[in-house]
């Protein structure tokens, strides 16, 4: 095909022009053009010409949710681990434990049909609540779709960002009202912080009204948290993990961890391998409060602050809370807020 020199001419002053442009408005210009990719994708996936409609136009880049991405933690070559002891006096603090305790107690009733119908302790969804929003004080307020829709466009993540964009018009879709799609800027919601795709599978009506309103109902908020560790496979009748004491001089050679998990590996890195509570307690192992689980229990030994300090055993539930959130000083913390809100 013959291109004219006018035509060349042309093409390179619209050329010059985009190069131009600030780079914020070459964003924005990108970031309308991957909108129509979104949309395609989503109406693909079965969202409604309506919610598509009423979504995609009012959608602008969020740079702020893309600089929070960035400043991410991301270096598989660092092995320096913080100690926990400062996060856990951060996050299992008094007025945590306090409030924690006040809504386990006015929950209880509602909270003893969840346990029996899941097999999760009540203490456990108690303490998810709190790890992660307060007991539903801060919820976050960032417009998810605009959120997901420029986290999916910066690339970093897109697959997943992508699918939960997609997830959040299907929430619209279902009947959650666009006005309650607020939360983290990672795509995080409600009470328990669902990403969009674990609200769509596992979000729960506790209240009997027909909705899973886990933004206002304190009642959908725990049914959905149970649900979400019941699906996970909370073992009933098991405890997450306690505290216990290694004796000095311990051989640690013996109870190397030679498993590579496919998930998180070094959040698992971090744990012994697995022996069962007779295995422990004839290596010298000592709870420090509470009487050994039963024998035939399997468990494996996290030390966060190093020899000397504190250490745990914990059981398959640890790894539930793990699903939840891959983080071992999230899953302690959480097994602790359990444990002392309960008291």
């Amino acid at each position: 095909m013959r291109v004219s020199c006018k035509s060349l001419l042309a093409i390179g002053a619209v050329l010059a022009a985009a190069l131009a442009l600030p780079a914020c408005a070459q964003d924005d210009a990108g970031f309308q053009t991957f909108l129509g990719q979104l949309r395609v994708q989503a109406r693909a996936q079965g969202v409604s010409e309506a919610t598509l409609n009423a979504v995609m136009p009012t959608l602008t880049l969020n740079q702020r949710v893309i600089d929070l991405d960035r400043k991410q933690p991301g270096n598989p070559a660092s092995t320096a681990v913080p100690p926990f002891a400062p996060y856990r006096i951060a996050h299992v603090d008094a007025q945590r434990i306090s409030r924690g305790r006040a809504a386990y107690q006015a929950q209880r009733w509602r909270l003893k049909k969840i346990e029996e119908e899941t097999g999760v302790p009540e203490s456990i969804m108690v303490a998810i609540w709190g790890n992660e929003t307060n007991y539903g004080v801060v919820m976050g307020s960032f417009d998810l779709p605009r959120a997901l829709a420029s986290l999916a466009y910066e690339g970093r993540r897109r697959d997943l960002f992508t699918d939960e964009f997609i997830g959040s018009l299907k929430m619209i879709d279902r009947g959650v009202p666009r006005s309650k799609l607020v939360g983290s800027w990672a795509g995080a919601t409600g009470g328990p912080q669902f990403l969009p795709s674990v609200y769509n599978r596992l979000a729960r009506d506790g209240d009997g009204d027909g909705r899973a309103d886990i933004w206002t109902s304190d009642a959908d908020t725990l049914a959905s948290i149970g649900n979400y560790f019941s699906n996970a496979g909370w073992r009933s009748g098991q405890p997450w993990g306690f505290a216990v004491t290694v004796p000095a001089g311990f051989d640690r050679s013996q109870i190397v961890n030679r498993m590579v998990s496919p998930r998180c590996p070094r959040v698992f890195q971090r744990h012994s391998g697995w022996k069962t509570m007779a295995e422990w307690r004839a290596l010298g192992i000592a709870p420090q409060t509470r009487a050994w689980p039963r024998d035939s229990v399997l468990a494996t030994l996290i030390e966060p602050d190093g020899p000397g300090d504190t250490a745990y055993l914990l059981t398959g539930n640890y790894r539930v809370i793990l699903d939840y959130n891959c983080s071992n000083f999230y899953a302690l913390s959480v097994g602790l807020l359990s444990d002392a809100v309960s008291q």
